[in-house]
């Protein structure tokens, strides 16, 4: 049986509604408080205002999000993890009218993220139980749930729902992000130390959850390469005994030139700062199991066409298994 698994950052797949109107419209007994107008909409309509920090959040732009869902449709994948996902009806919009449905199971729990941006999964296959993982604390800061979005636990069945084929979990861990009110050196090592928490809790949590022989898939966007100090749980557990299925992929087309190019086919995240070079990392990865690394037949990434990204800032990647 051929499976195919992937692994896609959608980069803000939001779809709210950006309403304009004249001032004098609006009542002043709606702003003697705040200065602001809410506007709620009955059960019948279908859609909803959403903020963050006090801004309502521009939807994804049409163009934009058909791009990703042609790199989707063409990766033809099984099994898809994605992240950066509003909400779960977002996710079943995008797979009825931008995939045509390609996908029958579609699953998304609402995480941690104050952006509001989760993970998900997409599967042709039928799916079992789901788990999250939104509250799992790490024993180094037993008050504050370590995964700032969600670690997302799906069970991938075959097409009778008679045996699992494998357990997947999805991550999104910390990006690098630092509010430039922040010193950057502290709040870089804050990050980086938390992006290791949340890489030690899922080793905890999936050592916990299965026995060393289960077949089990982490993947998702670790927001660091797989050689980082922050992900060495994943490279040093032996117990885990995870291999990286994206070592040595195969492009679906050559890299942009640039100077200098990437030094490998391994990567999927580009970033360059100004009068820098550009940097190219794998930050979305693939990593099998003992039990499954063995059933691997090929990798690959769909290569981005324009160094910014092709409706996204990350490229989508993906795995063969003979099972």
């Amino acid at each position: 049986m051929d499976v195919s698994v992937g692994t896609f950052n959608l980069n803000n797949l939001f779809s709210r509604y950006n309403f304009k109107g004249e001032i004098k419209a609006i009542k002043t007994a709606d702003t003697s408080v705040s200065g602001k107008v809410v506007y709620e909409f009955g059960d019948d309509e279908v859609f909803r205002l959403r903020t963050y920090r006090g801004k309502l959040v521009k939807g994804k732009e049409k163009e934009e999000t058909q791009k990703i869902a042609d790199r989707i449709k063409s990766m033809n994948v099984d099994v898809l993890a994605v992240q950066e996902v509003e909400d779960i009806d977002i996710l079943r919009q995008f797979n009825r009218d931008y995939l045509d449905g390609l996908y029958s199971q579609v699953v998304l729990i609402e995480g941690n993220d104050p952006r509001l941006i989760d993970v998900g999964v997409m599967s042709r296959l039928p799916i079992g139980a789901v788990t999250s993982w939104q509250c799992a604390v790490h024993p180094d800061e037993p008050d504050q749930r370590i995964f700032g979005r969600d670690l997302l636990q799906v069970e991938i069945m075959n097409e009778s729902r008679s045996r699992r084929l494998f357990t997947l979990f999805n991550n999104h861990l910390k990006s690098h992000f630092v509010d430039f009110r922040a010193d950057p050196q502290t709040a870089h090592a804050a990050n980086n130390l938390r992006r290791r928490r949340q890489a030690e809790m899922v080793a905890r949590l999936v050592k916990r959850e299965l026995r060393p022989d289960s077949p089990f898939i982490i993947t998702g966007d670790m927001n660091d390469p797989p050689d980082s100090p922050s992900l060495t749980p994943f490279v040093d557990d032996a117990e885990l005994d995870l291999s990286n299925a994206l070592a040595s992929p195969v492009e679906t087309r050559p890299a942009k030139a640039d100077t200098p190019p990437p030094p490998t086919p391994a990567w999927t995240h580009r970033f360059k700062e100004s009068g820098q070079p550009a940097r190219y990392e794998l930050f979305d990865q693939i990593w099998l199991s003992a039990s499954l690394a063995h059933h691997q037949t090929g990798a690959f990434i769909d290569r981005r066409t324009k160094h910014s990204g092709d409706g996204s800032d990350h490229d989508p990647a993906w795995i063969t298994l003979d099972l």
